[in-house]
């Protein structure tokens, strides 16, 4: 696929018969937002890198990891939660320090518009997409019985995808992208070691839930000025409560025995079960029933939070302004996604079994 300014040079590439033309609106906040036009010559690569974009967005959050929680492994989840926690912390905390700005538009055309406001460097897509396939690759391999290369040649082709998509979207620099690949590579290789302490966490003391509740909410509440308002510190709020809310949720599992049995402790080596029809009814039917409920859940406790805050602040309801201020934004946040990661790891297992769904 090529994107291609109206009024531009030729592509390199023929063109399409059908071609279709497409609009973006581009600007940073505080700034008069102009509008590019662009062309789609290549619908396949257009649209492989408009989903690998996908898969460092929230979207791909809150589904990918519960479904690992629920269906494949709860070790697995954790593991790869706390590690894309720290990860993507450290990620939007070094962009408002070092405020690089995203690439000029023009020549690039952006094709997503909400994260336009957001510095540069390092690429967080790259940072989030690297730590889940090398932190999955390294927890599995001395788990499950698997071709090591295959898992490797899957994670490289996982991240090396969304990384290639921050390019084709216009959102970052090669510069930008191989900063984040290289800073996720240090920090698993600085980790590594202490990742057996997460499998303890949730045989931790009773204190435990209230360190992990109050860290995070401070590292939120005194995230970096910037110069203008941009969603990475909602963006930052809402991963760090969704660990939180995955921390303790695995602690009240552990704490008042809601597993039904304990889970062996890493490493086990264990055959990965064949793909059936049953297998695969029983996974979706898990899937979408906890899928449901977190989002019934995220929606319930977002609208009775902003509600509680805009009463206490006295300001109008539905004021969509509002929501950015710093006392309303990170306490709704913080408050609906912790919500969310305690309903995924405790509420949505205990329906599981309720229906009886092993």
């Amino acid at each position: 696929m090529l994107l291609m300014l109206l009024g531009g040079k030729p592509a390199a590439l023929p063109t399409r018969r059908s071609e279709r033309g497409y609009t973006t609106r581009c600007g940073l906040a505080g700034t008069s937002a102009f509008v590019q036009k662009y062309i789609v010559k290549n619908y396949f690569y257009y649209y492989l890198f408009r989903f690998s974009a996908a898969l460092g967005q929230e979207v791909f959050y809150i589904t990918f990891l519960p479904f690992t929680h629920w269906n494949i492994d709860p070790y697995l989840s954790r593991r790869l939660i706390i590690i894309w926690v720290l990860v993507m912390y450290i990620g939007q905390v070094a962009k408002d320090i070092l405020k690089w700005p995203r690439p000029s538009s023009p020549p690039v055309v952006k094709l997503e518009k909400r994260v336009i406001a957001e510095y540069g460097m390092p690429s967080t897509h790259a940072m989030a997409s690297t730590a889940i396939a090398f932190t999955l690759l390294i927890s599995t391999m001395d788990r499950y019985q698997y071709p090591f290369v295959l898992g490797l040649v899957m994670a490289v082709v996982f991240s090396t995808l969304v990384c290639l998509s921050r390019l084709y979207t216009g959102m970052h620099t090669v510069l930008d992208v191989l900063g984040g690949v290289l800073i996720t590579a240090f920090l698993i290789a600085l980790t590594y070691p202490a990742w057996t302490l997460i499998d303890c966490l949730d045989s931790a003391s009773p204190l435990f839930p209230v360190c992990v509740i109050i860290v995070p909410f401070f590292l939120c509440y005194n995230y970096p000025v910037s110069d203008y308002y941009s969603p990475t510190r909602a963006d930052t709020t809402t991963i760090m409560a969704a660990g939180a809310g995955v921390t303790i949720g695995c602690w009240i599992n552990h704490f008042f025995h809601l597993v039904s049995k304990p889970a062996e402790s890493l490493p086990v080596i264990q055959n990965i079960p064949p793909l059936t029809t049953d297998l695969l009814v029983l996974v979706l039917t898990k899937f979408t029933v906890g899928i449901v409920l977190i989002l019934l859940v995220r929606q319930l406790v977002q609208n009775l939070s902003l509600q509680v805050l805009y009463s206490w602040f006295k300001v109008v309801t539905r004021n969509k302004e509002a929501r950015r201020r710093l006392e309303i934004e990170v306490p709704y946040k913080f408050v609906t996604y912790t919500s969310v990661g305690i309903c995924a790891t405790t509420f949505v297992p205990m329906l599981h079994r309720f229906l009886g769904l092993p």
